[in-house]
Formats: C-alpha cells, structure tokens, sequence
C-alpha cells in the first residue's frame, strides 16, 4: 500500500516536468479549447498565446523536476509508520504540489503584462 501511495506522489511533479517540457518544446500552433495556457491576457494574441505557453512549460519543467526527488525524500521519515499517517503525507504533498502547479499562474501572467501590456 505505501508503496503504491509513494508512485501516486511521484504522479504530479512527473506530470508538471512532461507537460511543461511538451509546452516548451511543442506549444500549441493555436489558441484553442483544450491544450495550453488560456487566460483572458494569453489569447489576446498569438505572440502572447505563444509566450504564454513557452515561459509556463519552463517553469512546470524546472518546478517538476524539483518536486520529483522532494516529494520523494518526504517519504523517508514516514517509511515506518502506520498506513494512515502515510496517507496524511500524501495528502499533504499532493496539495502542496497542486500549489506549485497552479501557482505558475502569478508569474506567467506578471510576465504576460510587462510583456504585452
């Protein structure tokens, strides 16, 4: 059971580091309803869509990689305890992590306004 609980954590930052790269390297061409960064500031046009897209992968990239082994070194001191606690940490990892992946939001879009505005 832990260990099927510590690859669930491991889920997020491998998500973050694929998809930010796949945005880094293959933005979408165009903005659309289903791929990509879509705010109101990030379709105004298809430089903003563009950058948008790119500066967002490079930061689920890096964050991604960064939270691979520090989700996974949390672990280490829980390894000998009971299921539930286990389960505690995962929770609290997985918000955590799902901080860090909509917290790109805030730079993406300070960076879209200096940019474009």
């Amino acid at each position: 059971m832990k260990l099927f609980i510590f690859f669930c954590d491991l889920l997020m930052p491998l998500a973050m580091a694929v998809g930010g790269l796949l945005m880094l390297k293959r933005p979408p061409k165009k903005v659309n309803g289903c791929y990509g960064y879509r705010t109101p500031r990030s379709v105004k046009s298809p430089e903003a869509w563009n950058f948008a897209n790119k500066y967002c992968g490079k930061l689920w990239f890096y964050i991604g990689l960064a939270l691979l082994p520090l989700s996974a070194l949390a672990h280490l001191p829980f390894v000998n305890c009971e299921n539930g606690v286990f389960g505690w940490l995962s929770c609290v990892l997985v918000v955590i992590q799902g901080i860090f992946m909509v917290g790109v939001i805030y730079p993406v879009e300070r960076e879209l306004k200096k940019k474009f505005d």
